[in-house]
């Protein structure tokens, strides 16, 4: 049985631009099974669905066709049973302003009629690193802080389902860290995790399985190992000032003086620094790296962007 099950979901809103009666797919026939223990990455670009998913997963949105199941739990037709296997952290910071940290905890253990569960929202402190907050105003934390509570939230049922859409968004590093070791522990002990992040370093190092969504359809999904042999071999990185020619920029990515070029073999390579040469670029700190997720994930995104 699946932790999760999309079948044929589709989500149609009315559309804010078009004439009066027309509607657009945040989501367009999905089907998709993630396993028990999985650790699962679901990417794609602003505005491709992501969200749309994760709302109908939890049952704040309703599929306008489809079905979709958390451990065989209909999320319509059994929404109790399916809610108690799911734990969610929004991209949102919402919080009650009125409690610390340790009575949101209490309160919210309470939603899932658990009334001594002090030993586990303890464990929850300690691990997210909120021990020393725990009788702070919800009011009084950063951002990060907060976060780090939202999460708390999500885990402290102890659903066997957990699901984190962009949870690191505009937070430092330490508490990134803490919180994927912590969830990374957890993925071990047998919880299945459902991701959504726009850093796709954490997706490469964390996720077993990707699926990478564009308008509202999955475009790729694979195993990450199998995406990364996929994608070029070898990425030809410098940096310049200069402009550089309009082939060669065609083909780069180009951040701030930073430019990155695919390269499938050493012949590429050459002719690429070639060009440069001949150009009158000047470059530094020229090096050649293996193809990282980021590359596979232009390349999806540009490739299916060719084929619209």
């Amino acid at each position: 049985m699946p932790a999760i099950s999309f079948q044929s979901i589709s989500k149609t809103y009315p559309s804010p631009k078009g004439p009066k009666g027309t509607t657009f797919k945040a989501v367009d026939n999905v089907s998709l099974n993630i396993e028990e223990g999985e650790f699962f990455g679901l990417l794609g670009p602003n505005g491709a669905g992501k969200t749309t998913l994760i709302s109908m997963l939890a049952g704040l949105s309703r599929p306008s066709s489809g079905s979709v199941h958390v451990l065989g739990s209909d999320v319509e037709a059994d929404y109790a049973d399916a809610r108690r296997k799911l734990g969610v952290v929004p991209q949102e910071l919402v919080f009650d302003p009125f409690f610390n940290v340790r009575e949101m905890l209490r309160i919210q253990s309470g939603y899932f009629g658990l009334t001594n569960n002090d030993a586990w929202v303890d464990e929850l402190l300690e691990g997210l690193g909120l021990a020393d907050k725990a009788n702070a105003n919800m009011r009084q934390l950063s951002g990060g802080m907060k976060r780090r509570v939202l999460v708390a939230q999500a885990l402290v049922h102890k659903p066997p389902v957990i699901v984190l859409d962009e949870p690191t968004a505009g937070v430092d590093v330490e508490l990134r860290q803490t919180l994927w070791q912590f969830v990374a522990n957890l993925n071990k002990q047998g919880s299945t995790v459902l991701l959504t992040t726009h850093y796709l370093e954490e997706a490469e190092a964390l996720c077993g399985r990707i699926a990478m969504l564009k308008t509202g359809r999955i475009v790729a999904l694979d195993k990450t190992s199998d995406l990364l042999k996929a994608a070029s071999s070898n990425v030809l990185r410098f940096k310049t000032a200069d402009t550089l020619p309009a082939d060669l920029a065609a083909r780069a990515r180009i951040t701030g003086r930073i430019v990155q070029l695919p390269a499938n073999n050493a012949l590429e390579i050459e002719n690429y620094l070639a060009a440069v040469r001949e150009a009158g670029v000047t470059v530094e700190d020229i090096e050649i790296r293996k193809a990282d997720l980021e590359d596979v994930f232009l390349d999806v995104m540009n490739q299916q962007g060719a084929q619209a």
